[in-house]
């Protein structure tokens, strides 16, 4: 089992800047991919960024340039968002792949005022 714990969302300003931060805790060391998705109200849930173990990044279009995924050793994953826009308006949700089981933490809200 993998536990994912999400944090480092909040309200900010158009053009402002905000990096979430995903824990994992459990068996991490079988942890392949990770992802950021996101999912706005009445919308479905879309990926954002994923990373795998090695290190390869794969970005929505709508954030490339904007965003940055990293991972450290330990498996945590962190999202770095720069210059957002009211369209990035959504909760945040943490994505690891352990085979062919999928996880996911609770989400944290983040909120871009125009």
């Amino acid at each position: 089992q993998v536990q994912l714990v999400e944090s480092g969302g909040g309200l900010v300003q158009a053009g402002g800047s905000l990096r979430l931060s995903c824990v994992a805790s459990g068996i991490i060391f079988r942890i392949s991919a990770m992802a950021w998705y996101r999912q706005a109200p009445g919308k479905q849930r879309t990926l954002v960024a994923a990373i795998t173990r090695s290190g390869a990044t794969n970005y929505a279009d709508s954030v490339k340039g904007r965003f940055t995924i990293s991972r450290d050793n330990a498996n945590n994953m962190y999202l770095q968002m720069n210059n957002l826009q009211p369209e990035d308006t959504a909760v945040y949700y943490c994505n690891a792949w352990v085979g062919s089981s999928a996880y996911w933490g609770q989400g944290t809200q983040v909120t871009v005022s125009s």
